[in-house]
């Protein structure tokens, strides 16, 4: 299928640019050119059944036609008039004469449009076809007609045409890319070209889309799963699983004990640290579940197996709580706990040289100039603020060390499947206890007077909190508020509470000086942008704002209102927000309802789709033309099984 569009007949020079400018190159880029929409044209009405501004097809013969032309301006009008026993549609074309070219009084013709007027029922510019039973089946009426996206100059009729010559002189062709017996009760792909362009309905276009979808999750899991058996014949796990003798000093000296998840996704790390293959594992879980824990203690295993490890989150704010606890954590063990950040290259306490070292930094670490000597495990927290490539070049970094991949951003399966599919998955499903509730509030804007006093009442109790705005500074948006200007504002309306400012573009010296501010409870309130999304742990913080929250993704909402609940006081987050779009208040609605991050992350999902949740850049998430990962799990799943199957086969 790699003909050229540009040697087909009707294809010149101009044509072939506009096909060009979407893509269109090759009969497969034709053949994959998915529709924006299907109508379903063959539904007709009798004309006296048309409703204003309602779109409707019907069919009629002509009864009277001709061109008018008016004097002023060179303008022209033609108009022609269809009746079907029921009553009469004028159809009328502005500055397009050369239309009574394509009908006769008394011929046959179907009509789709909507009615602008109905005194007398009329049409502007409507789509026609005149029936001939001999002719192609009325290609663009009186059938399930594709609709495509188009570029300037490209008619929306000529494509169709040129689509409908090509798909049944070619389609027949094409191709399939599996094994026969594959897809057991799928069409075939040359069919699935066929359906998706011109259904005979609205099941065969349903078929054909899933099909084609499947093609693409297909070749994905191939991707995968072929990554992932390459690792394991090419490469020995490193002997990591360790002996004990860190980790359990470590957990007494904790002062709670591990939740019941946690104790049995580790019991799974230390398989896999002392496994045959390196071990490649994501853990997922709800914020506050305790991931950091779980990582000091399979950080522990192999710095017992005298390996060392690098740990990389994705700001310099959560990479210095991660040093600064796992040094707390690790004093007296003799282990070196390094610093990595573009603005910081500190040593933590040194042990004999020679010892194994826990590298702790931001993507500094992957730079050249960074080496890790003896690096036996790595762990990436918050893996969907990294990209595929700066994985892999951490990894680099050892010989096939282990990977533990953390995300505090529960991740619904279909994006698990796909972005992370040559992952092991482990789950922390539970909490530790000993916390307060969290309790959420929507509130539209007229109701922050009682806001700020709800706020001033905690306050007074000695709690502490975060406001939160969507921008640094206000840029001229309307009803957008931006940190800057009410930071300003909120230190006169808090007063005499100390208030804090932190956002993106202070120094990192800045940030971590109104941190530890914050922390020490010197400032009781602080006000951020979402850059205290991670990293920031302040047990008595149980109050959170939120302004114009419609503009934050749920899970983003979620990771923030994570903030809070840290300690033993019940706390309280409200979303204040615009709440005239009922969009807008239901997305806050369900937050409102649930606490469940996985819930929360697959409504996340629905609402905005996966490259708003991911960042496609980020994540090296395909290009999709016919899968769509909101709702396409069953098909992301027979793809995985039909991948494994598929290479078993192969040689």
């Amino acid at each position: 299928m790699s003909l050229r569009l540009d040697t087909l007949r009707g294809v010149g020079p101009e044509r072939a640019a506009q096909l060009s400018r979407l893509g269109l190159v090759t009969l497969e880029d034709l053949f994959l050119h998915r529709p924006r929409r299907h109508e379903d044209r063959t539904a007709r009405l009798n004309i006296r059944d048309l409703k204003l501004e309602m779109v409707g097809t019907i069919r009629g013969r002509v009864v009277t036609m001709g061109v008018s032309r008016f004097r002023r301006g060179g303008r022209s009008l033609f108009e022609l008039v269809v009746e079907d026993g029921t009553g009469r549609l004028h159809c009328r074309w502005w500055n397009l004469p050369y239309m009574q070219n394509y009908f006769r009084v008394g011929a046959d013709v179907f009509i789709h449009g909507k009615p602008i007027s109905m005194k007398p029922r009329t049409m502007d510019h409507p789509e026609t076809e005149v029936i001939d039973e001999d002719a192609e089946s009325c290609l663009h009426l009186n059938r399930i007609v594709p609709v495509y996206p188009l570029t300037e100059g490209l008619p929306q009729r000529w494509l169709r045409a040129f689509a409908w010559h090509q798909v049944g002189e070619f389609a027949s062709r094409v191709p399939d890319p599996w094994p026969p017996g594959m897809l057991p009760g799928r069409p075939s792909r040359a069919e699935a070209v066929r359906g998706i362009h011109f259904p005979a309905t609205v099941a065969e276009r349903d078929a054909a889309r899933e099909r084609l979808a499947l093609d693409e999750f297909i070749a994905l899991q191939m991707t995968l799963q072929t990554r992932r058996r390459t690792l394991e014949a090419k490469s020995t796990g490193i002997p990591c699983a360790g002996d004990n003798r860190l980790i359990k000093p470590f957990l007494r000296r904790l002062g709670f004990t591990l939740t019941p998840s946690q104790t049995e996704v580790l019991r799974t790390v230390r398989q896999d640290l002392g496994g045959r293959h390196p071990m490649r594992r994501l853990l997922q879980g709800d914020v506050g579940c305790g991931k950091t824990v779980v990582a000091a203690c399979s950080a522990l295993m192999a710095l017992e197996s005298g390996w060392s490890v690098a740990l990389m989150a994705p700001t310099e704010i959560l990479a210095a709580q991660h040093h600064r606890n796992f040094q707390r954590w690790f004093d007296g063990f003799g282990i070196r706990v390094d610093l990595r950040t573009g603005s910081r290259k500190e040593e933590g306490k040194r042990a004999e040289a020679g010892g194994p070292v826990l590298f702790v930094g931001t993507h500094a670490l992957i730079e050249e100039s960074c080496g890790m000597s003896n690096l036996g495990l790595v762990i990436i927290d918050e893996q969907h603020k990294f990209g595929v490539g700066q994985r892999e070049k951490l990894l680099r970094k050892g010989a096939y060390p282990h990977l533990l991949v953390m995300t505090a951003t529960p991740i619904p399966r279909t994006l698990g499947l796909t972005l992370y599919g040559d992952l092991d998955l482990s789950i922390i499903r539970h909490s530790p206890g000993g916390r307060g509730e969290v309790r959420t509030f929507v509130r539209g804007e007229d109701r922050l007077p009682r806001v700020w006093e709800f706020l001033r009442q905690k306050l007074r109790e000695g709690r502490q909190a975060y406001v939160v705005y969507p921008r640094v500074e206000d840029s001229g948006g309307v009803g957008l508020k931006a940190v800057k200007q009410e930071y300003a504002r909120l230190r006169e309306l808090l007063a005499p509470s100390a208030v804090g400012l932190l956002h993106g573009r202070l120094g990192a010296e800045e940030k971590q000086s109104v941190i530890e501010a914050f922390r020490e409870g010197r400032v009781q309130v602080l006000v951020a942008t979402s850059v205290i999304e991670v990293g920031i742990d302040v047990p008595n913080a149980s109050v959170m704002v939120i302004e114009s929250a419609e503009q934050f993704g749920l899970a983003q909402l979620h990771q923030l209102r994570g903030r809070i609940g840290r300690g033993a006081h019940e706390s309280f987050c409200v979303l204040v927000g615009d709440l005239r779009s009922s969009e807008a208040a239901e997305r806050l609605g369900i937050l409102e309802r649930t606490r469940d991050g996985f819930e929360i992350a697959e409504a996340d999902l629905r609402l905005r789709g996966p490259g708003e949740l991911v960042g496609r850049e980020q994540s090296g998430m395909p290009g999709f033309r016919f899968a769509d990962l909101r709702w396409d799990l069953p098909l992301v799943e027979e793809a995985r099984e039909a991948a494994r199957r598929i290479l078993d086969q192969t040689p």
